[in-house]
């Protein structure tokens, strides 16, 4: 997804784990009346129509999104979740890419354990075929964590599911899930531009205290959850419009 005006800073919206670029698609028209630029929304590799890769890291993910954009873009990340830190990843001292800001909205900055054996579980597990679209789609809305927030039938699951042969399968290759813990402190210590890190006020997944361990700013969004960005667009896209 693209909107195209030139001269401004380019704002590249980056999704969480399971879901894919066209969950920012209800933002539409907010981005075309709140930022006076190009925007982009890609599908991170493994998901959606993005080919997967050989095996995922941070790097990687950062990588191939870095592999679509002109190099002299100035770049404003959003980014949700797995999204964030990709965002990181891009704007790391090393990548050599003109990023102005990174917003991370709903990073899990502590992982347990447990945890990182269930994500490797996961990542293990061979492709599950559902009988029909509406099976798959209701294991979509729980892996993208968008279960309760939009319906199965939303044009927004669409990206996240393939048919084959008459049966159903979601679009992501499950062994993603195997990208690990992000190492947020080094990330952080390899960018000098300016960090915003935000979370929803309800979002299971991250504490307040566990942010501002990470030395940047944090911003909390009252009455959201971890989907902050689904559930509402403005208060997430006001976030960057300070970088604008």
């Amino acid at each position: 997804m693209v909107d195209d005006a030139g001269g401004r800073p380019v704002l590249l919206l980056l999704h969480g784990m399971g879901a894919t670029g066209d969950v920012w698609l209800p933002s539409a028209p907010l981005l075309e009346s709140r930022w006076a630029g190009r925007w982009l929304a890609p599908d991170l590799a493994g998901h959606g129509w993005a080919p997967p890769l050989p095996s995922y890291s941070f790097a990687a993910l950062a990588e191939q999104v870095a592999a679509t954009l002109t190099p002299t873009d100035r770049l404003v990340v959003l980014g949700h979740s797995l999204g964030g830190v990709v965002g990181l990843a891009l704007a790391a001292r090393a990548g050599g890419l003109p990023v102005a800001a990174v917003v991370g909205v709903g990073i899990k900055a502590v992982w347990s354990p447990a945890e990182l054996a269930k994500a490797r579980d996961l990542a293990d597990r061979p492709v599950t075929w559902f009988a029909t679209r509406d099976e798959a789609a209701r294991r979509y809305l729980r892996v993208s964590g968008l279960a309760g927030l939009l319906a199965p039938d939303h044009p927004v699951v669409d990206a996240g599911l393939r048919q084959v042969d008459g049966r159903w399968r979601l679009a992501m290759d499950p062994t993603a899930f195997a990208v690990g813990e992000p190492a947020l402190p080094s990330l952080l210590a390899a960018t000098d531009v300016p960090v915003l890190l935000a979370r929803g006020e309800h979002d299971p997944m991250v504490t307040d205290a566990q942010l501002k361990e990470l030395g940047v700013p944090v911003a909390t969004l009252p009455g959201l959850g971890h989907n902050a960005h689904v559930e509402d667009p403005e208060a997430v896209l006001e976030l960057v419009d300070a970088y604008r």
